[in-house]
């Protein structure tokens, strides 16, 4: 099988974000001419000029487009406008630019939140159109969902090499703390610390913590999107997980004991549980090319508490 990365310009959208430093440090493995990360202040992909300018500039021979606008419940529940608007446009303006100058592989990282509200458990990528998504998510999955269409559209029109990967929640190190917009492992890590050096002896949590999900760690979903860039040419989706499901009470349970926090959890009901299950059939990854997810969960939950607790902000910092 031929490697599509090997003496290539790769441009790698979103690549100075959370999963983007690893992406491209598993792309540099590959052997590139070049690994390309725009960044967002010198070229914003909402609009048409400056999509164009940026390839016109870099000259990519593969785009992985990473770049979104994301968050968790309460970040969609706010910006579901926003949300929608920015992450359609930014890969439709791309994906139709890069057709235009002859890009010869564009590779979408889409994302879990494009699955039905009630897809059976595990998600297979052939259920992806079998009813609407969750309805918090919807915007955001369906933005996403749309690339995948538009990916098919233009391979069958125009004959373009578009490739979709959907990863699950992620979660490792250098991940987004900010409980304005952080997704649930980073959000409970630093409620859970936080509350632990206050002295506290509880916690509140959103929902109910019967909702379960499944948690990829960032560098095994990094190698993933690099072999998928690599080896894989076909239409269809390809799921990117680690096989696991764990419920939200189960989790936050396991981050209490890691962290030392022995206080009480008091649900809040009145919040979201989201999607009421997400795990994944992870068999196409490995059929097509050859990638599974090798971090066990607690192994990765470690790595991420222990970069937080060393990377934060102590009391007493600013003197």
């Amino acid at each position: 099988m031929v490697n599509k990365l090997t003496g290539k310009r790769i441009l790698v959208t979103g690549g100075a974000g959370f999963l983007g430093r690893p992406v491209c440090d598993a792309i540099r493995a590959h052997s590139p001419a070049a690994v390309l990360v725009p960044r967002k202040a010198e070229y914003d992909l909402t609009e048409q000029a400056a999509v164009r300018r940026m390839l016109d500039e870099l000259r990519p021979d593969v785009i992985v487009h990473l770049a979104a606008v994301v968050g968790g419940i309460g970040a969609n529940r706010e910006n579901p406008g926003k949300f929608f608007y920015e992450n359609a446009v930014m890969g439709v303006l791309l994906m139709e630019e890069a057709r235009k100058r002859g890009v010869r592989k564009f590779v979408t990282v889409g994302t879990i939140c494009s699955y039905p509200k009630f897809t059976p458990v595990p998600f297979r990528e052939d259920d992806l159109w079998t009813g609407y998504p969750e309805e918090t998510n919807a915007p955001y999955g369906l933005a996403k969902k749309m690339l995948l269409v538009q990916g098919q559209a233009y391979r069958q029109q125009y004959g373009f090499t578009a490739i979709t990967l959907l990863p699950v929640n992620l979660y490792g190190p250098g991940d987004n703390f900010d409980p304005a917009s952080s997704h649930v492992i980073p959000a409970i890590v630093k409620k859970v610390v936080e509350a632990r050096d206050a002295g506290r002896d509880f916690i509140d949590v959103w929902g109910t913590g019967s909702a379960s999900r499944e948690f990829l760690y960032v560098t095994d979903a990094a190698e993933g999107i690099a072999a998928a860039a690599a080896k894989y040419d076909s239409p269809d989706p390809v799921n990117l997980g680690s096989g696991m499901e764990i419920t939200i009470k189960s989790l936050t349970e396991l981050i209490c004991a890691l962290c030392g926090f022995k206080g009480e959890l008091r649900w809040d009901p009145t919040k979201p549980d989201g999607q009421p299950r997400r795990c994944l059939d992870t068999s196409r990854a490995a059929e097509r090319f050859g990638w599974r997810a090798t971090t066990p969960f607690r192994e990765g939950l470690k790595k991420t508490i222990e970069w937080y607790e060393s990377s934060r902000e102590k009391p007493g910092d600013r003197g």
